[in-house]
């Protein structure tokens, strides 16, 4: 029985060192080397011939027609027109609005299109013409009264 043991046991050394033979040789083979120590980045100097590559930010789509003014001020104007953050008067509150519009409706546009106060312009919308930014104030103000 002991005969059986060793020999099973010499078997079973002898699949694994060659199963793991194969493994190594496999790891170790040329173009794994290569592959591993390949360097991470390639330096170029005159007269090489460089890969052309694009150097331009990505851009992003350009609204393709005008957005509802419910729309840009859901997405863009109640984070601080909704809580009154940083004196943003708040939309639905008319006594907020009123100093505002004592000012004439054209500071109140100026003030949203180029900013004022804590208020960068045209709030957190930077790709909002100047037209939708003046409808997403009608609206505030509409809803305000």
């Amino acid at each position: 029985m002991t005969k059986v043991k060793s020999l099973f046991v010499l078997a079973v050394s002898l699949t694994a060192a060659l199963f793991a033979g194969a493994a190594v040789a496999t790891h170790l083979s040329e173009s794994n080397v290569e592959e591993r120590l390949k360097p991470v980045h390639k330096v170029y100097v005159e007269g090489d011939d460089v890969p052309q590559v694009s150097n331009t930010a990505p851009v992003s789509a350009a609204p393709s027609g005008p957005r509802e003014p419910a729309d840009i001020y859901s997405a863009s104007c109640t984070a601080c027109h909704a809580s009154g953050v940083a004196g943003a008067p708040v939309v639905g509150d008319a006594a907020a609005w009123e100093p505002r519009l004592a000012q004439g409706l054209e500071t109140v546009y100026d003030h949203a299109i180029n900013g004022f106060n804590a208020m960068p312009p045209k709030g957190t919308c930077a790709d909002c013409s100047d037209d939708e930014i003046k409808a997403v104030v009608d609206y505030m103000i509409e809803q305000s009264q």
